[in-house]
């Protein structure tokens, strides 16, 4: 089940989610949908998307005054945009649960036509990280990396159906994950100086939830640049605009 909250800040406004919603901060995902950085006079704004995990016994909001529940979006990657050190562990599989993840995992990209190693690359509480080896890397990856997302989302569906709907299977290949966020950054740095420059607004390309939550987060912070998600489905588009400085 999904909601809208806002706050004057991300952290106010999850905080805000969490408490009309009566369940702890690690129970429901977090995507956000538009972020302006207050001002003289003016008020800061953030407004999040929240899935709460487990929709079938998901508490209602306690009241409505911060948001509204016909969202349909689904965010996919939460965790990786503060990519936190991570201990070694141990890549082969821990339990009949991972085992049978690892070989879905495996033997679906070899019905694919390729051929590809699964293993552990991280566990962390309600995540786990499945790393893909393979001689068609790029070819698993994809465009934009939706290939990979894909594959990703084939993975937790599977994971759901073998009884774990509360964990959060995430899928990277060569790095691909850390590679394509610093790319984002870049990129979002980039926009927001021609946006600057030139006045003008820029609509970016269409990215899933997580990319989005990269470019509103780095953006988040620059006093007269604001950002806003726009488009329907998975895949939404970030417009980037000038706001002045008050």
């Amino acid at each position: 089940m999904e909601y809208e909250f806002e706050g004057r800040t991300e952290e106010e406004a999850i905080e805000i989610a969490a408490r009309e919603l009566g369940i702890a901060r690690d129970e429901f995902d977090v995507e956000i949908m538009e972020s302006q950085r207050g001002g003289f006079l003016k008020k800061g704004k953030t407004r999040i998307r929240v899935q709460v995990r487990g929709a079938a016994s998901a508490p209602a909001p306690r009241k409505r005054s911060a948001g509204k529940a016909e969202g349909r979006e689904v965010e996919t990657n939460r965790f990786e945009g503060e990519r936190p050190r991570r201990a070694p562990v141990d890549a082969a599989a821990d339990g009949e649960f991972e085992q049978k993840l690892l070989d879905f995992v495996q033997t679906t990209v070899e019905k694919m036509g390729y051929s590809c190693t699964a293993s552990i690359l991280f566990r962390e509480e309600l995540k786990l990280g499945i790393r893909l080896d393979s001689d068609s890397a790029a070819i698993l990856i994809g465009k934009k990396g939706k290939n990979l997302d894909a594959l990703q989302l084939l993975a937790n569906v599977y994971a759901g159906r073998l009884g774990r709907e509360d964990l959060r299977v995430i899928l990277d290949s060569e790095n691909y994950r850390i590679r394509r966020e610093e790319a984002i950054v870049k990129m979002a740095y980039e926009v927001a100086e021609r946006v600057r420059s030139t006045r003008n607004s820029v609509l970016l390309e269409p990215m899933n939830p997580f990319e989005r939550r990269i470019v509103h987060t780095t953006l988040n912070d620059i006093v007269d640049i604001e950002t806003k998600s726009e488009g329907d489905g998975l895949y939404k588009q970030v417009r980037v605009m000038f706001r002045g400085r008050r």
